[in-house]
């Protein structure tokens, strides 16, 4: 029976019939459940000794029937009933409990995470009949301390409670709620998690870049949980009880999505989104959609495709069994191709063909910059953290307009311009991508066309935001990725930009320290001190 859930080992033929009866039973929209199938019900799990649970749609039609065991049932996946962050499932989930025990954790958590109509149990007395019926309903709000309210108990004759009219008020409220929220205009509101073995300071530091980089895809941040732990749980990287309870909290704070601030497995997103219908991406997925975004040139698109299908390509994973049915129609009978497969497969044809494209990209760069080198045009190539003011530094010394913005990764593709030295020497200096910590193996990988530009340098401008509380662990993080393109014998400037944003005496001290040319990038005043030392450096 397809609507038949849970184990049913052990039962005999005779038991199997009296649930396809249970099954084609109706019942009144206005009931939560009739006294009749109450009383049926709990005569049949004290029989089997099993907890049994009924999902019914509003109609009052019995979609499922699920065989649990003494402790509790296992809900199948839902996937098909409708989900709004305004609007409930559409069914209502009743199931026994064989002592005279409320509501569980369990229950409430379901009731929750699947945003059920009804939860409700039907506890047993001694004669194997119903006892009292305990159930409970989302609550409306963004209070994330008052989930849900749960509902005096109900005697079995007094189970017609209006639950059509009882939903549709409830949704009136949700939506309501929904529109408070949404009034802020954002298109995204995410939880931020972060779950990791190392130390607090550390962790805390990346948790703030991930809002940086949150704010940067226009995301509002509602909230952010750490969690320090001695190992990663491999399916929830924390426990489960603790997930379930943030899931709660993020979906009460109107979340739609929620962010990790490590790379997630494709385990660990099946396991994820198995238990609620938010979004879920981490860091890599965040980075790569922001450089989908800033991306202008044909070049810049093919990069961030090619890392998206390499970072997708491990991760193309099933939800439920409608992605693994075989493709149907003529050709396409017998064993053929899964859906899967086929994502896959294309996949991976898109791959080659992005890779053939983007080494004609390189191609053409190294004719340009051997006519380049044929002329004995010096290149000047400025690099940094993200957000380190590159583009600014690049538009104040050339007097250009590139893109600027307070955000993480404004700049994506390469820019260059000319520029004459007061001793008449002429360099091309060029705009980079910006660093960030644990770059993504395959958004480096995926950039190889615009990194190598950085091979030829003449001179590397290495960019520092000063006024950044992690800017000497953003000097460590762009230096290591310089070390592992094998960039680190090419001659550097550190330069300590946004001086004009800290002490004075703070900003000489740690120039010193670093060996750095203090400037303020929008301020062409500031740069003779740079210019000079550059003008020295290029000239033969």
């Amino acid at each position: 029976m397809k609507h038949l859930f849970g184990n049913t080992h052990g039962l005999k033929a005779n038991q199997l019939k009296r649930l396809e009866k249970l099954y084609r039973r109706r019942i009144p929209p206005e009931f939560l459940i009739t006294p009749e199938l109450a009383r049926d019900l709990t005569h049949f799990s004290s029989d089997i000794n099993r907890q049994i649970g009924l999902l019914i749609e509003r109609r009052g039609r019995i979609v499922s029937v699920i065989i649990g065991d003494a402790q509790g049932i296992v809900i199948p996946d839902l996937d098909e009933y409708r989900s709004a962050p305004d609007r409930l499932k559409g069914v209502r989930c009743v199931h026994t409990h064989l002592k005279d025990e409320p509501l569980s954790f369990d229950d409430l958590t379901d009731l929750s995470l699947l945003r059920l109509d009804f939860m409700a149990v039907v506890t047993i007395d001694r004669s194997g009949g119903p006892h009292q019926v305990h159930a409970a309903h989302i609550l409306p709000g963004t209070n994330p301390e008052n989930v849900y309210q749960i509902l005096d108990p109900i005697a079995p004759n007094r189970l017609d409670i209006d639950c059509l009219v009882h939903i549709k008020a409830l949704e009136d409220e949700l939506a309501q709620t929904r529109g408070a929220l949404a009034a802020d205009g954002s298109k995204e509101r995410a939880l931020l998690i972060s779950v990791t073995t190392g130390p607090r300071a550390t962790a805390e530091d990346s948790l703030a870049e991930l809002k940086d980089l949150a704010a940067s895809c226009d995301v509002l941040v509602v909230g952010s949980e750490l969690q320090l732990r001695r190992k990663l749980d491999p399916r929830f990287l924390m426990g489960l009880g603790r997930f379930k309870e943030i899931l709660i909290s993020a979906m009460q704070r109107g979340a739609s999505l929620i962010v990790f601030d490590q790379e997630l497995n494709a385990s660990q997103i099946r396991s994820i989104t198995d238990l609620v219908a938010l979004k879920v991406v981490d860091r890599t997925q965040l980075i790569l959609d922001i450089f989908a975004q800033r991306a202008q040139t044909r070049a810049g698109k093919l990069q961030v495709e090619l890392a998206q299908l390499k970072y997708l390509l491990p991760r193309l994973v099933t939800k439920n069994t409608a992605m693994s049915r075989l493709t149907g129609g003529i050709g396409g009978r017998g064993p053929g191709e899964t859906k899967l497969e086929i994502h896959r497969r294309r996949a991976r044809e898109r791959i080659k063909r992005i890779q053939k494209d983007l080494r004609q990209v390189v191609k053409r760069r190294r004719q340009q910059k051997a006519r380049r080198d044929k002329r004995g045009v010096p290149v000047i190539s400025i690099i940094g953290y993200t957000n380190a003011g590159k583009s600014t530094l690049l538009n104040t010394l050339t007097q250009s307009r590139v893109l600027t913005a307070n955000k993480l990764f404004a700049t994506l593709d390469p820019s260059s311009r000319r520029l004459r030295f007061p001793r008449d020497i002429e360099v091309i200096i060029t705009d980079t991508v910006g660093f960030i910590r644990d770059l993504p193996k395959d958004l480096m990988v995926a950039f190889q066309a615009t990194l190598e530009e950085l091979e030829k340098a003449d001179l590397l401008l290495h960019v520092i935001d000063v006024s950044s509380p992690r800017f000497e662990d953003q000097i460590e993080s762009v230096e290591k990725i310089l070390a592992d393109l094998k960039l680190h014998r090419i001659p550097m400037v550190r330069v300590m930009n946004k001086q004009d944003k800290v002490a004075p005496e703070f900003a000489e001290k740690t120039a010193a320290r670093f060996d750095a040319t203090l400037i303020s990038a929008t301020k062409r005043t500031s740069l003779m001190p740079l210019i000079e030392r550059m003008e020295s450096m290029i000239a033969p």
